[in-house]
């Protein structure tokens, strides 16, 4: 459900001023997954090459696409494909990108690729990994964050959606708040819907445990406020401490899809770190423009990955209310619907979930 937020002069060419760059050393990889979305994912880069923040690498995995995105990326990077948005203007002046490809079995190789990269500012220079074959959400980004920490050796570590655009602001935004605490571990920005500038998707995730669920929820207060401790955040756009992934690992790839971010959120937490909502960070986020190519997917995975989390995390207690409220009303409310509607393709999917959320395990 979106809802409207009263700040209606919020907009995505919106000119606010950055706060003061004081975080200027501390180096952030910034990882794009893609996966046949190749005109989602050149805007988003169009968005992260202009935003204000100097110290950056900028990695575009993508997940074995099907639809030339490669060759759509390659030629964006070369300047021959100019990006149309309502969003932002497209900026010639830092083409062509310097463009470094890897297959993933050159991702072992080639070490000095690292010293060409850091004669080179960040806005004129684009990392491409070619993974073989959709390993998900999960793996997908794991590639890529393997490789960060072996080569690049960021400070930070940047989960962003390819369906995503931007504010120039958003990362001075969040890395002031994360270097405010040492006990940040995972952060995230307020997440703007892309159809509806104004309309707010998420402004961190709550927990309701009873349920299994992780809903969105909007702050109440000021948008001047600074942050505010949450139980996790959006996978699309995620910011993580890269001295946290040592301790906890990277994102769970059994999961594939749909509940890796709240999976490795409840991680961070029970390691002791704070999860963190940025309200000042500003994102907009157009949403299943993945998981809708594959009719049925985003529900499987779903509600297979509930059953695993609720399996592996929640307490006796929180596991057998969250059983009785998914067959006592969750099950019958979906096959209802599924009926009535005649939608015998997502009712397979579900109850597959179901099935493989009870029956297996991650």
């Amino acid at each position: 459900m979106l809802l409207i937020s009263k700040f209606n002069s919020i907009s995505p060419i919106h000119k606010t001023e950055c706060s003061p760059v004081i975080t200027m050393a501390f180096k952030v990889t910034i990882i794009i997954l893609n996966w046949n979305g190749w005109e989602d994912t050149i805007e988003c880069l169009e968005s992260v090459y202009q935003i204000e923040y100097p110290n950056y690498d900028v990695v575009v995995v993508d997940n074995g696409s099907k639809d030339q995105s490669v060759e759509k990326i390659k030629t964006y990077a070369s300047g021959s494909l100019r990006v149309e948005s309502n969003f932002l203007k497209y900026n010639s002046d830092n083409k062509p990108l310097h463009l470094i490809e890897y297959s993933q079995e050159e991702l072992k190789f080639n070490d000095s690729i690292k010293k060409d990269l850091d004669k080179l500012p960040p806005e004129k220079k684009l990392i491409l990994i070619k993974n073989n074959q959709n390993y998900g959400f999960a793996e997908g980004n794991n590639i890529a964050i393997r490789y960060a920490l072996e080569k690049l050796k960021p400070d930070y570590i940047l989960l962003l959606n390819n369906d995503t655009v931007v504010d120039r602001c958003f990362l001075d935004e969040l890395i002031k708040i994360a270097e405010s605490d040492p006990n940040i571990g995972i952060l995230g920005p307020t997440i703007f819907d892309y159809k509806y500038p104004c309309c707010i998707q998420s402004a961190g995730l709550r927990m309701r445990w009873n349920k299994g669920d992780a809903i969105s929820f909007v702050f109440e207060g000021d948008f001047s406020v600074s942050a505010q401790k949450v139980d996790a955040v959006l996978g699309c756009t995620l910011l993580a401490k890269s001295e946290l992934l040592d301790k906890i690992g990277l994102l769970n790839k059994k999961y594939f899809a749909y509940f890796e971010e709240v999976e490795w959120c409840v991680r961070a937490r029970r390691a002791f770190y704070e999860i963190v909502y940025v309200p000042k960070g500003k994102v907009w986020h157009k949403g299943g423009g993945t998981s809708n190519k594959i009719k049925g997917f985003a529900l499987y995975q779903y509600t297979r990955n509930q059953f695993w989390f609720m399996k592996q995390y929640a307490s006796c207690k929180q596991y057998r209310l969250f059983i009785a409220y998914f067959f006592g009303f969750k099950l019958f409310s979906f096959v209802g619907w599924a009926l009535l509607h005649k939608n015998k393709t997502l009712l397979i999917y579900f109850l597959k979930g179901v099935k493989d959320g009870l029956l297996t395990s991650d």
